[in-house]
């Protein structure tokens, strides 16, 4: 069974950094590619970044590239967010994602294993 458990979520103030980890765990991860979503309430999940298997690819959502930057350590089966400058306007429940296409997609029904989120809250 795979699993994906994100953490390092949490209460923040405007303009602090945060990095957000994702665990991998029941499929080879080097065979994975991964993406990070967040979600508003009552919206649907927005596409923040996604890496394809070896981490030479990566795609970003609109206005995303700059503050958020994805990476992942294979040896880790980890992938991660990085997320500088946080605004009031980016609290929302961050998840993480998997895939077997092998590169880089920003469609949510792409991915077949999901995390169970974190919550994010940046402070004005």
């Amino acid at each position: 069974q795979v699993q994906l458990v994100e953490s390092g979520g949490g209460l923040v103030q405007a303009g602090d950094s945060l990095r957000l980890s994702c665990l991998v765990s029941g499929r080879t991860f080097s065979r994975t590619s991964m993406g990070w979503f967040r979600q508003f309430p009552l919206k649907a999940r927005e596409f923040i970044a996604a890496i394809n298997w070896n981490g030479d690819t990566t795609y970003y959502g609109n206005s995303m590239k700059g503050r958020f930057t994805i990476s992942r350590v294979n040896a880790k089966n980890t992938v991660y967010l990085q997320m500088n400058s946080l605004r009031p306007e980016d609290t929302a429940v961050y998840y993480c994602a998997g895939g077997t296409f092998g590169g880089v997609r920003s469609m949510e029904i792409e991915y077949e294993f999901w995390g169970q989120g974190t919550q994010v809250t940046v402070s004005s």
